[in-house]
């Protein structure tokens, strides 16, 4: 016997053509991200080897980013395949990832402004992420349960 009072299942909503689209765009903009990072590695890594000071703050930001990519990939992944807890926790990081880093970034001292300008440029496909992730083919992919 079924039971009305649970929200149909979203199974059927994040296989639709227009929720796969978005899905693939996201794990794009994520996959971009994490090639930006890993750049970004690569920049701290010449800039150090040549002698410049690359302080330890650099270091670990330059490490964790292409770090974190690849796990909001596998997320963003997870939640392709209908996992709402993975979609919620893809929706709330790339909404908090950007503000977080670009918000550190801007405190005087704790970077030089080159490697601020490449964090930012690291977090832009995550904001288009974010409008992707929080946009309506998704939302309908996941409605908010009762």
């Amino acid at each position: 016997m079924e039971s009305n009072i649970h929200p149909p299942s979203s199974a059927a909503h994040h296989a639709a053509p227009h929720a796969r689209r978005a899905f693939s765009t996201a794990r794009s903009g994520i996959k971009v991200c994490g090639a930006l990072g890993a750049a970004a590695l690569l920049a701290v890594i010449v800039v150090a080897s040549s002698g410049h000071t690359v302080n330890s703050f650099m270091w670990v930001r330059a490490v964790l980013l292409p770090v974190v990519a690849v796990l909001i990939h596998r997320l963003t992944v997870s939640a392709s395949r209908g996992s709402r807890r993975a979609f919620e926790r893809v929706s709330a990081l790339v909404v908090i990832m950007p503000i977080a880093i670009i918000g550190v970034d801007l405190i005087p001292g704790v970077c030089p402004p080159w490697y601020a300008v490449m964090q930012v440029v690291c977090m832009l496909p995550v904001i288009r992420v974010a409008f992707v992730i929080r946009g309506s083919a998704l939302r309908g992919a996941f409605p908010k349960s009762l």
